[in-house]
Formats: structure tokens, sequence, C-alpha cells
């Protein structure tokens, strides 16, 4: 669908009443140098500008509509302006899908009316367009204008309020557009965030959303922002979902619908971020610098206690303050003098303040040292009841510094407060950002060097995305579900199905002791009691047959095999993205801990292994306090066997749990000691 018309319009019709007229009236504000249409049946003009009786009336074929009247009217107004070639309008009214039977056969309707004309909404606020001045807005917005030459971020959001509160941002933010979508009935977001990365004057693109219109598109997406150098920032919300009750895996458990989303996000590049003062200074950055190369950042203050603040803030992130080399250490005691302790983050106190020549010098040889990003810290004092000309110098300190070592550099101002908007302003024209918060700063910064990462690997392949249809679910017990792994290339310990208590001796003096006995047919094993682990001698073994024959007449019985960890690595279907893979500390306490991390399918074994060094539980396979190192090896290539028989059953998997896999010494191998698979019967 061809936006080009809607998004940057040379002409404008402003259909209804009261917010038709705010539209006018804001266009009026921002300077819109094209044709301004007013439709209203009965006024002559609107706000000085001569209206029109119809559609029909109009002069020509308007770029864009802004049609701000009741639901039922709407369609006819939609069909009237696609009739006279309209470049696409903005459906102001409410009252579709998103309220009632009655409101989704509309929206029905509205579709059809439209056909190829590109219509935003319904239930839609519309956007502002600050490059051009045009504004299809029916209400105040607090942005400017962007000047002739200028770019600044596009911000597409879903929600129309969260984008007014966006447009009345203090912090130097440059604003090229600011979309709301609505219901999405003809345009979604990824088709309108594809279109603005397009517009020379747009560097970078920031999405508020609560729904994915399309996982292929948002692919194409991340494609287009490498491709273009525009990094994509998303702040999705809706953490709070509960899992499915239906679900019998522990997997489903462990993985919500953010989870999963987020995995998406993060295996194509986009940024991430779960606040709105987040997502304005990282948008800031973004704008400013593009991703960054890595999580190196240097700080400079003239406080103790600030470059202490800031020390603990970057505790438990990637970003990081890297110890200076002895040359460095060098360079930066001979210009602040023996008094100083050298260290980054640095306080080079406050002897030195107000002395342009000492404050440059430190400046430049932090700068000059290859940070991804340099820190000032700089809160500015009152603006009524005190003087800051002396921070001033320190400003033009910093800009020359960075300047000189050709550098990345950002002040830090502690309380969002403490610096006055046109500062911002005039540092962000000087090629400097402004951080409005400690923890901001460094969580900008942290994204921005995430984008900038994932943007040296190479583009992930699509997710697979497969259609449910509904079959009856069939679920393996544990002997199958092992036998299928197996012959997939998942390790299991030796063992069989018994249905005696003689059995189970037979195949225990041929195993070998100690071994485990199992009740087959019950999901959650450990919760019914139905385990016998470490069972070391034939009366041992008997007396837990005897016992696990009354929870089920079939018994499974296995070789002990011992452990250095245990993962559960679990594959579930997810109706938007697909096959989820999950890894995660496993075994009984794997609800408890809550340690996994979710990755969409196909995954690399890169993927795999960046996985489990993430888990909290990733210390125990790497020798923590003097234990043996675990066999990592055989553990990626065991999940990766999993995700390999999880996909040639795609058309009709719903769970797999492989919980837990025992994870060996290294050398010796892992292990599937219990399996569930959830199948879809096959036709």
């Amino acid at each position: 669908m061809r936006l080009e018309r809607l998004l940057r319009p040379k002409s404008i019709a402003a259909i209804g009443g009261l917010q038709a007229g705010r539209v006018i009236e804001q266009c009026q504000l921002m300077g819109y140098a094209g044709e301004i249409w007013p439709v209203h049946p009965s006024k002559n003009e609107v706000h000085g500008v001569p209206a029109y009786k119809s559609v029909a009336d109009l002069p020509g074929s308007p770029d864009a509509a802004f049609i701000g009247v009741n639901r039922n009217l709407t369609i006819e107004l939609v069909k009237q302006l696609r009739a006279i070639d309209c470049g696409g309008g903005v459906c102001f009214a409410a009252g579709f899908l998103e309220a009632d039977a009655t409101g989704g056969e509309l929206q029905s309707e509205l579709i059809a009316a439209a056909g190829d004309m590109p219509v935003l909404g319904p239930n839609c606020y519309g956007y502002i367009n600050y490059a051009d001045g045009a504004l299809l807005w029916p209400d105040q917005q607090g942005g400017k204008r962007l000047d002739t030459g200028k770019n600044g971020v596009a911000i597409i959001a879903q929600s129309s309020n969260i984008a007014i509160n966006f447009t009345m941002q203090k912090r130097g933010l440059p604003l090229a557009y600011v979309f709301t979508v609505g219901n999405q009935a003809l345009v979604g977001i990824s088709e309108l965030a594809l279109n603005l990365l397009e517009d020379p004057r747009v560097t970078a693109l920031g999405i508020y959303i609560e729904g994915f219109d399309s996982v292929a598109a948002f692919e194409a997406l991340a494609r287009k922002a490498r491709a273009l150098n525009k990094p994509v920032l998303v702040y999705k919300v809706g953490k709070s979902e509960q899992a499915q009750a239906s679900a019998l895996s522990h997997t489903a458990s462990l993985v919500g619908a953010h989870a999963i989303s987020s995995a998406f996000l993060e295996r194509n590049g986009f940024g991430q971020v779960d606040s709105i003062p987040v997502f304005l200074e990282t948008l800031k950055l973004l704008h400013h610098y593009g991703p960054l190369d890595g999580y190196r950042v240097s700080s400079m203050s003239c406080s103790g206690g600030e470059a202490s603040i800031i020390a603990d803030a970057a505790e438990k992130r990637k970003v990081y303050f890297p110890d200076l080399d002895a040359a460095q250490k060098a360079q930066l005691q001979q210009v602040l003098g023996p008094l100083v302790s050298i260290a980054n983050p640095l306080d080079y106190h406050t002897f030195s303040w107000g002395n342009r020549q000492v404050m440059q010098a430190t400046y430049t040889a932090m700068a000059a040292t290859g940070f991804d990003m340099n820190y000032l810290i700089l809160d500015f004092p009152h603006p009524v009841r005190c003087d800051d000309w002396e921070w001033h110098i320190a400003v033009d300190a910093f800009e020359a510094a960075l300047k000189h070592s050709k550098a990345r550099g950002a002040f830090v101002v502690s309380m969002a407060e403490n610096i006055p908007e046109d500062y911002t302003d005039n540092y962000s024209e000087r090629g400097i950002v402004s951080f409005y918060g400690i923890d901001e700063a460094l969580q900008a910064t942290e994204i921005a060097a995430d984008i900038g990462i994932a943007w040296k690997k190479e583009l992930p392949e699509p997710v697979m995305q497969l259609a449910s249809v509904g079959r009856q679910r069939i679920s393996l017990d544990e002997a199958s579900a092992k036998q299928d792994l197996q012959q997939a290339g998942v390790p299991i310990p030796e063992g069989g199905r018994v249905d005696s208590t003689e059995a189970a001796q037979a195949l225990a003096a041929r195993l070998g002791y100690p071994v485990v006995l199992k009740a087959l047919g019950i999901a959650h094993k450990t919760e019914h009691n139905a385990v016998r682990l470490n069972l070391n001698s034939v009366e041992e073994l008997s007396a837990a047959a005897r016992e696990l024959f009354e929870l089920s007449d079939q018994l499974y019985l296995e070789t002990m095999k011992p452990s250095l960890a245990e993962l559960i690595v679990g594959v579930m279907r997810d109706q938007q993205f697909g096959l989820v893979l999950t890894i995660g500390s496993g075994g009984i306490l794997v609800e408890l801990l809550q340690d996994s991390k979710t990755l969409l399918m196909p995954a690399t074994r890169e993927e795999v292994e960046a996985a489990l060094a993430g888990l909290k539980s990733a210390p125990l396979l790497a020798g923590y306090r003097g234990r043996p190192l675990a066999d990592t090896a055989a553990t990626v290539t065991a999940i990766l066997a999993i995700q390999q028989y999880a996909i040639s059953q795609a058309s009709s998997l719903i769970e797999l749990d492989v919980n837990p896999l025992l994870i060996g010494v290294q050398g010796t191998g892992v292990f599937a000691a219990d399996a569930l698979i959830v199948l879809e019967e096959q036709e």
C-alpha cells in the first residue's frame, strides 16, 4: 500500500466538526504551507479557511483526509474519498472492532469501502509530521516543527494518549513524526514503520507496542533498519499475563507471551525498553550516535559521591567502567596532580572547577582512550536563584575534548529538573546528548550497544510460523517420548518398560544398580510421588515397585546417572512465533527459580551457548568454587538435537519437556532423565 501522499501531504481535507476544526488549528500553528480544505455541511469557513459542503465540492483530490464524524457516516465518506482518488485518511471515530459485534461488522465495511486507499485507524488520533508541518491531529501537542535540513526520530504508538504525552517531552529529543494507529484495520504498525524509515529526515524509530500486527513484516523491518543504519527501539507492554491453565509442561509455566516477544525482538536486533523515560533517553542517544560498538564507558565528575553513585548503578549491567592503563593514569595524573586518585569513574575534584585548561585536558585524556561512550556528570544550578556561568566552562571544555578525540559523549544530569530545556536543545545542536538521569543514561547506553552488537551478527533466519488446526491432543508417556528423542540423537539412560516386579528385578540385574523407577502416564511425577531414585538393591527395588504399581500398571526403569547440574529444555508452540525453545535451570525447583532463557527457532549453536552462559546457574557449569567443569559441548549438542526433533514434528508438536537434562562432568556426556511430549493427533 502506497503511503507517500498520506504521510507527507501537500493538501489536507478536514472533515467534520470539533475535531476537524482542531486539525486545521494545529496545522496553522505549525505553519503548514499546503492546502487545507475544511468540509462541513453548514459552515462557510473554519478558523478563517473557506469550507466546502461535501467531499464532492472539493477543488481537487486531497493527499490526506481527517475524517472526524461518527462511525456510520465514516464509511460513506471513505467511499467518497476513494472515488476522488484521495491519498489516504485518518479515521478518528471509535466504536468499531474494539467496541462490539456491530462495530466489528462496520470495520469490515470500512475495509471494503477503502479498498486500496490507506486509512489509519479507526479509533485513531492520527499523526503529526513535524518535518513538513502537517498535522492530522485533533488535539494539542507539545512538539515543534523540525527546521529545514534537520532530522529527528519517528515514534509510533498504539495508545493515542501515550503519543500525546510523547509530544510533551522536554528532553531535547527532536521529533520528525509521531503516529498513532488505532485498530490497524488497513495500515499496520510494521507497514507504517517501513515507510517512515525510508524518509531521510528520520534517524531512528521508536515503537510503543501492545501487540504485533505481522511477525514477517517486523522481520522485514529489522532487515531494513540494518540496511539503512536506522535503529528501531521497541517499548512492548503486556508482561503480566498468566500461563495457560491447560498446559502440561514445565516450559509453559516458565514462558509467557512477553518472554517470547522479547526473544523475537532481541533476535532481530531491535532495542528494548520497559519505561517511558528510558524510551525517550535511548531514542535521544540513537538519534545522535546510532548503535554503539560496545559497553565500555567512562565517567567524569568533580564529586566522589557522583562517581560512587554511577559506579554502583552500573553493577550487574553489561555497561561497565574499564580500568585505565598505566599510560592513561600517568597522563591524567600529570594534568590533575598528585592529590587526585586516578580511576574510572573519575572524580577530578572541585579545585579544577572553572579552570578551562585543566578541565579540557582532563576530558580529552579520558575521551581519547577509546571508550564507546563518555559521560560528564553535570547538574546545573537553579535557573532563577543561581548563576551558572562556570558550568558553561565545563560544557565548552567537554565539547572541545570530544571533537579533539572524535569521541562520543553525553552530559548526565542526575535529576531531570537540573537542566533547562533550551540548554538541552543547544547541546543537541552541538552534537552532545544530555541524559536525564544516571540510571537512564546507563540503560540507554546498554540498549544502544545491544543493537550494535546484534547488527554485527548475521541476519537470523525467519521464525517458524505454524498454524494450529485444533486436532485432538495426545500425550506420549516417558518411555515413548524418550524413544523418539533417542532416535533424534538425544542421549537417554539405558532402561525400559516393566509391567511386574519380577520384570523390574530382571532388568535391574542386567543394567546394574543403582537404578531409577517411575510410574508411567503421569505428567508431573515428582508432585505425585511417582519417582524412586537411587535404588541400590533388589529389596529397595521391590518395595518401590509395589508402591508405584498402585499408581500405574506400567513402570519405567533405567540406570541412575550421576550429574553435576540439571537443566530443563523445552519447546512449545506459540500462535504468532511458531516453535519456541526454552533453556533453564531444571529439576524440582524449575518454577521456583524461574531461571530460564527463551529462544525462537531455529536457534543457532551460538545462541544456545549464549543462553546457557546467561543462566543464573551458569557458574555451576563453569567450575564454580573448584567444582569440575561440566560437559557444555555435549549439552549444546543435545539441546540442538532436541530442537531438531521438534522441527521434524513441527506440524503436530504442541509441548515438549526434557526435565531434567542431566549434565555430567566434562567428557562424560549428558542424559535426558525425563521427557514429556504433547502432539496433535494426525488425521
